[in-house]
């Protein structure tokens, strides 16, 4: 593991992204402080973003708070929740809509119906819906993830080349075996992508369910979206940006597991 620590550090796509990052923090310190003080001209949207000193300067104030923390803790905890049930009721479905005519002609007309319906406009009905807003935020957050899940691994067993399928039938495989051996490995692929997706989307939707709902009734620990919101309408825009890097970097770690857990589910791909 340092090992392989020691190499992507060392690695030029590291180096690369290093220098990318620099170079924006750099641009945008230049845009939002230095060229009003040279020209007299705010530009637009850069103009009235808080440089990135200031930035830095508002997450040393809160980044020993308690509270900001817990925020971590809270968004985190919906958004696994929510997407951990979306895998657990998505792949399965998905993979029924592929290997099942009929639950398909039953079922994926309605699913198409629900589909193209924003999550986000789910809050309100969801905060009306469920007993608690606890409740309502999870809901969001699973159908944040449910239907780019079914969708890939749909379309990833739809993309099973047939004659894999046909060459195993004709030396006797059973349809578990063609499921097990075949249907499910070749999906995989389309499996971790859609949970990739689903992810971001995910992180979104229960962000706005927090602003939304004002932190799942837990003002004092209501989530990163409420942080935002909070810090929104106390005035204090630095405190906006960070709660925004907070959740990209929240969502890179996130992505970043799924991208994990997938190589080592298929070492095949690896080798190419």
């Amino acid at each position: 593991m340092t090992k392989k620590l020691i190499k992507v550090l060392k690695s030029q796509t590291f180096a690369r992204g290093i220098i990318a990052l620099l170079g924006f923090i750099i641009i945008w310190e230049f845009l939002s402080k230095y060229v009003p003080l040279l020209t007299g001209i705010t530009l637009p949207w850069i103009g009235h973003v808080p440089p990135p000193t200031e930035v830095v300067d508002a997450w040393s104030e809160v980044v020993f708070l308690p509270g900001y923390w817990e925020s971590w803790y809270m968004s985190s905890g919906r958004v696994f929740a929510g997407f951990i049930m979306a895998q657990i009721i998505g792949i399965p479905f998905g993979l029924a809509l592929a290997v099942n005519r009929y639950f398909k002609d039953i079922f994926f007309p309605p699913f198409e119906i629900l589909r193209p319906i924003p999550p986000l406009a789910w809050v309100p009905a969801s905060i009306v819906f469920w007993p608690t807003t606890e409740m309502s935020i999870a809901f969001v957050t699973f159908l944040g993830a449910f239907f780019t899940i079914v969708i890939n691994v749909l379309g990833g067993a739809k993309s099973i080349d047939i004659r894999y399928l046909r060459a195993a039938q004709s030396m006797g495989a059973t349809q578990w075996h063609l499921f097990t051996k075949i249907i499910l490995p070749g999906t995989l692929p389309s499996i971790f992508t859609g949970a990739a997706v689903g992810m971001g989307i995910t992180w979104e939707v229960v962000l706005a369910g927090e602003m939304i709902s004002g932190g799942g009734g837990q003002q004092a620990s209501g989530g990163l979206g409420f942080f935002i919101w909070s810090s929104y309408m106390g005035g204090t825009v630095a405190s906006v940006i960070v709660g925004m890097i907070s959740i990209g970097i929240a969502g890179y770690l996130s992505s970043s597991l799924i991208r994990f857990i997938g190589s080592r589910s298929m070492p095949w791909r690896n080798l190419f």
